[in-house]
């Protein structure tokens, strides 16, 4: 037994306070391992984590009692465990914490399973049986203990495989839950066991255990050094690493703690249910794995597989961990004896890159799908996207129906449906989600009746955010009007809303298609040489930047973490106005969408005020805090390193006012399964100064970064030249000025060029992403500002463009208007009327 009078406990409190917080202090117990020491006049007791009385997990052995009649009778508890009775606290049949005497050493512990029938918890119920038999009775959780358990528990453990769609799907790793990983052999199971215990120990920094009956220890190093560092599995297997290899290998050794490897011989489930109570502060068993064939030398096969996973579905509820065990076979009848509360099965699609996973719970069946890419040379999986609608084409499932874009509807209307992306209005979701009934259930009547209403989805589509669900159902919606709708034309793009009007004719923020020669420096004859201009600005930088990132280091470290997302663009309307997408036909015929507001009688008499700021990349390029070399995993963070620059993994931080939009923009519409997201490091500044302003409360934690050495100026020569060149071609006009736009936009770009044929002297994402959250950042302070002296602000979006609501030519006093770099342009337009320009 521990040694309770060695370790004081982490608190302190009377019986009344301890009894009303008992729900949460049991969680601390059951979580983090905290001892709270309780005390009511003389008796005092230790409110302990199992692992601290180990025999409290033997069934009758001591007094239980049910957290809600723990609660009722938690006084007399206390005061028996005083006096050296020890009393374990249940959560319906799983024991999950225990009242312990302080002096552990000097009481008298009985461990006389009679002895726990003394004392009977109120709300028992006592199971039949024979007459006098000394055998604990059986106790029924109540409504009202399962009610405080579930409110007290908040979400569920947290953990997930780290691959979005999948983690969608399952919604996690559940505690207390037995999931089976089902693949064929070579199919990839131990990949996906080895991914969440990737994720749990190396990203979150919880404690795995890993019971190894397939692979050895030195399989599973390499496996996890190829997918950490992209390295190729069959050359780290003949113990070649690169320099980049050693170094990660070193850093995993420093994590090395949390996660712990079993792969010794004669591996039971009965051996593994053994060890991991004395892991302290466990968060996930992997079992890996399940071998289907008979094999003598291996117990964890064959016809002893089912007795395994009930062993291992008991410590699940036992310890109140999940338990994920990889099965190499998808036999359903060897499924059905195994009998795990959820199942994955891994099954190959047409395409060899990809595998298809199907969840199911035991009482409901299937209920989701996920895409996997299976990236076997670096010995992982990369999430791929939504799976396709539920039964289309399978062997055995419901008659097809419908036409192949009505699929593709429903297949990008998934995300929506499924409840994993809001912003759809109900009655749009509705008739999507009855697509999705129909088609799984081959219900042609039922697709029949639908079709009017998709067709009247399809000729308005809803307002849809420029994320890749949005952009992926703009398409599908699209595609689908232009065969149901006679004579409508498709059109190549989607009409998505993209924000309010700016000047077409004279923005620099309206990016330019890269086309292969845009890498080449411009001719001496060009107006403004924009590319020649960078990589001269780069070029004289002392800290010697690194440019552009090789090839084979992309697929790894922080470079598949950085997107288009990171920008933090706002997509805000005032949620007070009506934003209402208009059909407009352009001059040269093609047919767009305008913005037009219905802005409510309560705000007053006025106009609305268009501001479109110039030159806002560039404005950006003047102190833009980037890393000039490499970056470099620098993991959790106490708080941000004004010397480094890089991207930060943080949580998003609660914003509740409605008169301005969240100041991380549309970053916040893609936040992992723990509700977190990545930014750059303008956006960290940023919260930064929000926090000391007092409009947030607190500096959100950063849970992983990858960052290096700051520079703000590495492009602020170019910067310098091109101001100086706007001044004095914004004067003249015509198709110089034109030009000097063109190539500015196309040399920010070539920063991130996203085709891997095209060419470029850069490849810096991070430095990219960077200089337009920068700008991002400045539009929405610009705003802000206004709105502190008591401006209304109607729509902010992309990085230049804002609408307010103002007394007619009377612009905010924040902005400055004038044709320079930060500058602004004002229109006026009445109410009611369409928005005239706009970003198609």
């Amino acid at each position: 037994m521990s040694q309770g009078s060695e370790q004081p406990p982490e608190n302190a409190m009377n019986s009344t306070d301890a009894r009303k917080e008992l729900f949460a202090l049991v969680k601390a117990a059951e979580e983090d391992g905290v001892t709270t020491l309780v005390h009511k006049r003389d008796d005092r007791a230790l409110l302990a984590p199992l692992d601290r009385f180990p025999a409290a997990r033997q069934s009758g052995a001591f007094p239980s009692h049910v957290l809600s009649a723990a609660q009722k009778d938690f006084g007399d508890l206390v005061s028996r465990a005083a006096h050296g009775e020890p009393q374990v606290l249940r959560r319906s049949r799983t024991p999950v914490a225990v009242l312990l005497p302080v002096d552990t050493n000097s009481a008298s512990l009985s461990s006389d399973p009679a002895a726990g029938l003394a004392a009977s918890a109120g709300g028992a119920v006592n199971s039949q049986g024979t007459q006098g038999r000394a055998s604990a009775p059986r106790r029924l959780a109540t409504l009202g203990d399962t009610i405080g358990s579930v409110l007290s528990s908040g979400p569920a453990s947290g953990l997930t495989f780290g691959l979005p769609g999948l983690d969608a799907a399952t919604g996690g790793l559940q505690p207390g839950l037995l999931t089976l990983i089902a693949a064929p052999p070579a199919g990839g199971g131990s990949l996906l066991g080895l991914a969440a215990a990737r994720q749990t120990a190396l990203v979150d920094g919880r404690k795995v255990l890993y019971s190894a009956s397939g692979p050895n220890r030195a399989d599973i190093f390499r496996r996890i050094l190829a997918a950490e560092t992209g390295g190729d599995y069959p050359r780290l297997k003949q113990g070649r690493l690169s320099e980049h290899e050693q170094q990660v290998a070193e850093r995993l050794r420093q994590q090395a703690s949390v996660l712990l490897i079993d792969d010794g011989s004669d591996l039971t489930a009965e051996a593994i249910a053994e060890t991991a109570p004395h892991v302290e502060d466990l968060a996930l068993v992997v079992v890996d794995r399940l071998q289907a064939a008979h094999n003598a030398r291996l117990p964890l096969s064959g016809n002893r597989l089912p007795d395994a996973s009930q062993a291992l579905a008991t410590l699940a509820r036992t310890l109140h961990v999940p338990v994920l065990a990889v099965v190499d076979s998808t036999d359903p009848a060897l499924l059905s004896l195994l009998d795990a509360d959820i199942t994955l099965t891994l099954a190959p699609t047409d395409d060899p890159t990809k595998v298809q996973v199907t969840v199911a719970e035991r009482d409901f069946g299937a209920i989701g799908s996920a895409y996997l890419g299976l990236d076997l040379v670096h010995a992982r999986f990369l999430d791929a996207g939504p799976a396709p609608v539920a039964g289309a084409g399978r062997e055995g499932s419901a008659p097809s129906v419908g036409s192949a874009v009505e699929r593709q509807l429903a297949e990008a209307a998934l995300p929506y449906t499924s409840g994993a992306q809001q912003g759809l209005p109900a009655a749009v979701t509705h008739v999507l989600a009855a697509l999705r009934t129909a088609l799984a259930g081959g219900d042609q009547k039922a697709l029949d009746e639908l079709r009017p209403s998709l067709v009247q989805v399809a000729t308005a589509p809803p307002s849809l955010p420029e994320t890749a669900e949005g952009c992926g159902l703009a398409a599908a919606l699209n595609a689908y009007g232009s065969t149901a709708i006679p004579g409508r034309p498709a059109t190549s793009q989607p009409a998505v809303d993209s924000g309010p009007a700016v000047d077409d004719e004279d923005s620099t923020e309206r990016e330019q298609e890269l086309h292969p020669g845009d890498e080449e420096d411009e001719p001496d004859s060009a107006p403004f040489p924009a590319l020649k201009l960078l990589k001269d600005a780069v070029g004289r930088s002392k800290m010697h930047p690194i440019k552009v990132i090789p090839i084979e280091d992309r697929q790894s470290g922080p470079w598949p973490l950085i997107s288009e997302h990171m920008d933090g663009e706002p997509r805000w309307v005032h949620p007070d106005v009506t934003s209402t997408r208009v059909p407009f036909i352009r001059a040269n015929g093609k047919r767009v969408r305008r913005d037009q507001f219905d802005v409510p009688a309560g705000f007053g008499a006025g106009v609305l005020c268009l501001i479109d700021r110039n030159g806002s990349y560039p404005s950006a390029c003047s102190a833009v805090p980037l890393a000039p070399n490499k970056l470099l995993r620098t993991g959790p963070l106490a708080a941000f390193d004004k010397a480094s620059a890089g991207i930060y993994l943080i949580d998003v931080p609660q914003w509740t006012r409605r008169d301005m939009p969240h100041p991380l923009g549309r970053i916040i519409d893609r936040p992992d399964a723990q509700g977190r997201v990545w930014v750059t490091t303008p956006h960290i500044k940023q919260m930064e100064r929000l926090v000391r302003d007092g409009h947030l409360a607190a500096m959100p934690a950063i849970h992983d970064s990858w960052t290096g050495k700051a520079n703000e100026s590495l492009f602020k020569p170019f910067y310098v030249a091109a101001r100086q060149a706007r001044t004095e071609l914004v004067q003249a006009g015509g198709e110089p000025y034109k030009a000097y736009k063109t190539r500015l936009s196309i040399a920010l770009r070539l920063l991130w060029p996203k085709r891997q044929e095209q060419k470029s002297p850069f490849w810096r994402p991070d430095w990219r992403m960077s200089m337009v959250a920068e700008a991002s950042v400045r539009h929405w302070t610009t705003a802000f500002k206004a709105v502190q002296e008591g401006h209304t602000l109607i729509a902010l979006r992309n990085v230049d463009a804002a609408v307010f609501w103002t007394p007619d030519h009377t612009p905010p006093a924040t902005y400055r208007i004038g044709t320079g770099f930060g500058e602004v342009k004002a229109k006026y337009i009445q109410p009611g009327e369409m928005i005239p320009e706009g970003d198609d």
